[in-house]
């Protein structure tokens, strides 16, 4: 075999071992006060392909971030990350998931994230939260209904 042809057979090798590689990492910053006021996740509404990850970033201390039980898809275990950790996580499965920070929740620090080809549901939309979790979820289910509708 020339070198030519190792050199060729090495870099399609490479390649093909390499392929997760192309997932991405979205960064979402927990913070005081932002774009949608105070006690917010930006940005508060992301979509990811399967096998993409999303980082939380401390953006002012006393935050983490976790899932939000009933409002992730039926098989997943869920994630919570300690106060003031910086953490990545990996979002596998289509469907929708309910990000809080738990000692803020009630205060309406939230998000949701989108994986893959998925509806929201009526019984996802009616997922029992405090009400200014409630409010911010029905602005972003609001954003999205808007979007679904202009295509």
């Amino acid at each position: 075999m020339t070198m030519r042809a190792k050199i060729a057979a090495a870099l399609l090798a490479l390649g093909l071992t390499t392929a997760p590689a192309f997932a991405e990492t979205i960064e979402v910053k927990m913070l005081n006060r932002g774009e949608n006021g105070s006690m917010v996740f930006e940005p508060d509404y992301v979509e990811l392909k399967p096998g993409d990850r999303v980082k939380f970033r401390v953006g002012h201390k006393s935050h983490n971030a976790a899932s939000i039980d009933g409002m992730v898809p039926a098989d997943y275990a869920g994630f919570k990350g300690q106060i003031n950790e910086e953490i990545e996580v990996s979002f596998d499965t289509p469907g929708f998931y309910g990000i809080k920070c738990s000692p803020h929740f009630a205060m309406g620090m939230v998000m949701l994230i989108k994986v893959g080809e998925a509806e929201l549901t009526e019984a996802f939309r009616k997922a029992e939260v405090p009400g200014r979790a409630r409010g911010r979820f029905d602005a972003i289910f609001a954003r999205i209904d808007q979007a679904k509708a202009a295509q």
